[in-house]
């Protein structure tokens, strides 16, 4: 009986050691969870206060890109930019907008661009992009980021 009991206690102790759960590390877990993270979206995207009363996610996203748009067509529209560079009809804009909700236009040009002046379009650009409305920046799982995308801005309407 005795070396019953002995046997059951080695079994006994032996045995515990399977009911131990590992705890994953710290480190493995962050990894773990920064994997599973999608880096390409965001949860919500820059809004403007005009598109802020919608409550469909993409209505808002294409609110706040058509009031983007609209904004800067009417920014560079009254420009020379249109007398100056006459076959220019449309300039891709490249929008970044900061945490901070701060804003920056650089206009995107073709790779062998000879046709007109680079800088001196983005001049003007920077020139008449100031005083922009208030735009919130886009959120991702809870803290604001830096979005950026490029906008087709049309100068031209026939």
């Amino acid at each position: 009986m005795k070396k019953a009991i002995a046997l059951f206690s080695l079994f006994l102790c032996i045995s515990c050691q399977y009911f131990e759960k590992k705890v994953p590390s710290e480190k493995d877990l962050l990894e773990k969870q920064m994997k599973a993270i999608n880096w390409d979206k965001v949860d919500e995207y820059p809004s403007v206060l005009e598109c802020e009363k919608l409550t469909d996610k993409s209505q808002r996203e294409q609110c706040f890109f058509e009031f983007l748009t609209n904004t800067i067509q009417q920014k560079i529209g009254i420009d020379s930019l249109t007398t100056l560079y006459p076959l220019i009809d449309t300039i891709e804009v490249k929008v970044t907008i900061f945490p901070n909700a701060s804003l920056q236009f650089e206009p995107q040009f073709p790779k062998d661009t000879v046709a007109y002046d680079t800088i001196k379009i983005d001049s003007i650009l920077k020139a008449r992009l100031v005083d922009f409305p208030k735009i919130n920046p886009a959120i991702k799982r809870g803290i604001p980021v830096k979005t950026q995308f490029v906008l087709p801005v049309i100068l031209k309407r026939e």
